[in-house]
């Protein structure tokens, strides 16, 4: 609330909740309205919230478009606490004078964790193995139970060699000591490739070498089912498939088909077309391990997000350069 005789705070809406201590930053600067019960607004509710609002702290889950931006004519700022910003029309934004930024860098790690052991668990069976032994099946050893693939020594081609493809790239390198592949649109400096012993290849070789595939590309139409059946087709069907990168990037129909005929042997899914909605046929099969978009959830990794995402805020309205803006252009904020 705005005290009399003091200039008007700007009106921040908090689309999710979010840390106390986030918040209390946001409160010395701004007046909030804040989505206490954490719903997931439809795209109506977000318009209402958002009227005479002046900026939004958004996820990955609310949708900021054109028709928001006519439907919201105060609004002059939309940070968000994630990387990936395909929620975000980046274009609308700048042509309605609306800053807009990103969290990156700082769930690079933990994000590279997850996938890694996605992709374990994928190779060596751990969440098929889990279920049958806590269905009370386990009555004797045998030599061949639950063999999976090994993933030291292994091919390890990663699509999408960013900053969390590299990360995973190291993982396999130096750790599992792998032979590390990778497709990108542009091949990286000698310099970051060496010390991975990373090799860039077409993607089609990528597809036909790698033992374990893990996919890391940005989402955008033209990355719209980059894995479909014709890519599946070509893999080895011993290899594995993990996807920590956006839901509609693998064809989750063709990726379910190929994992119940054995096309590949198994697969690690973090996203997925439609979330929280899943192909039903993924929660039918053993050979999937399933987590919930969690590949950045630790608390100390969502907080530095969330904290990011408060820092370009607070530079937007106070004349400061927002650490992380994608359009910068847009600056002052009028």
């Amino acid at each position: 609330m705005s005290h009399a005789g003091m200039p008007h705070r700007p009106r921040l809406l908090i689309a999710r909740r979010i840390f106390p201590e986030v918040l209390e930053r946001l409160r010395t600067h701004f007046e909030l309205r804040v989505n206490e019960a954490d719903a997931a607004w439809s795209a109506d509710e977000l318009i209402a919230a958002l009227q005479d609002c002046d900026a939004v702290f958004v996820t990955t889950g609310e949708r900021i478009d054109a028709a928001l931006l006519a439907a919201c004519p105060r609004l002059r700022a939309v940070c968000s606490m994630a990387v990936g910003y395909n929620n975000i029309d980046l274009e609308a934004c700048t042509r309605a004078g609306v800053l807009v930024s990103n969290a990156p860098d700082v769930l690079t790690e933990t994000t590279a964790d997850l996938g890694f052991a996605l992709m374990l668990a994928a190779a060596r069976r751990m969440s098929e193995a889990e279920r049958w032994l806590r269905r009370g099946e386990w009555q004797r050893w045998s030599v061949e139970q639950f063999c999976g693939q090994d993933v030291h020594g292994a091919t390890l081609g990663i699509l999408g060699m960013g900053r969390i493809g590299q990360a995973i790239a190291r993982r396999g390198a130096l750790g599992f000591g792998m032979r590390v592949i990778y497709h990108n649109r542009s091949r990286l400096p000698a310099a970051q490739e060496a010390p991975l012993g990373a090799r860039w290849v077409s993607k089609l070789e990528l597809l036909r070498e790698a033992d374990h595939l893990v996919l890391v590309l940005p989402y955008s139409p033209a990355s719209h089912h980059a894995v479909g059946a014709a890519e599946l087709a070509q893999m080895k069907p011993g290899a594995t498939l993990t996807n920590i990168a956006r839901g509609g990037i693998v064809d989750d129909a063709a990726l379910a088909e190929a994992l119940r005929g054995g096309r590949i042997t198994a697969a690690g899914l973090d996203v997925f077309e439609g979330e929280p909605a899943l192909h039903p046929a993924l929660l039918e099969l053993p050979n999937v391990v399933l987590t919930p978009h969690i590949g950045s959830a630790s608390r100390p990794t969502r907080l530095a997000m969330a904290n990011l995402a408060a820092d370009n805020l607070i530079a937007a309205f106070t004349g400061g350069p927002p650490p992380t803006a994608l359009n910068p252009q847009v600056l002052p904020l009028r």
